[in-house]
């Protein structure tokens, strides 16, 4: 690495990234004893394994971010959800970008511009609650930063 810290928006990727997968590996965990068929068993252990090994390698990054704050440990409580809703409400944001170009029909592009104005909405209703009840620190990157940290550990020691 040639700079001693990440850039702002490589940064800001690394933080999306890292919240999305520790959300995921947490979800993954949780639903591991629910399921019964034993090839769906393997393909969820094995997620497993991958989302620890990817999680383990974007944490070495962290150090090269501006230096995070001490903030609280992150729990499965109602920010758990929150996040899930957000990454969850993020995602279909871009799929449904996606589709739109992807469609030839006009009376299908209507409808996904519609379920668009929707999910847009969805997302913009979770992050404000998150940012109202100071699950989402937006504008204070230490504070992000860190909140990702105590994910990742949660995440790896589920």
């Amino acid at each position: 690495m040639e700079q001693n810290t990440l850039a702002w928006h490589e940064t800001l990727e690394l933080h999306e990234l890292t919240a999305f997968k520790s959300i995921g590996l947490m979800k993954t965990k949780m639903g591991l004893n629910q399921i019964h068929d034993h090839h769906l068993k393997n393909i969820y252990q094995q997620t497993i394994q991958e989302l620890e090994a990817d999680l383990g390698e974007l944490a070495k990054f962290y150090p090269y971010t501006p230096k995070p704050g001490n903030s609280n440990e992150y729990r499965i409580d109602n920010g758990f959800y929150a996040g899930d809703l957000l990454a969850f409400s993020k995602t279909a944001v871009r799929n449904y970008a996606i589709a739109i170009t992807e469609t030839a029909s006009d009376v299908l592009r209507e409808v996904l511009r519609n379920q668009l104005d929707t999910a847009i909405t969805c997302h913009e209703r979770i992050y404000n609650y998150m940012y109202r009840n100071e699950m989402y620190p937006s504008y204070n990157l230490n504070q992000l930063l860190q909140s990702d940290i105590n994910m990742v550990k949660k995440a790896l020691s589920m």
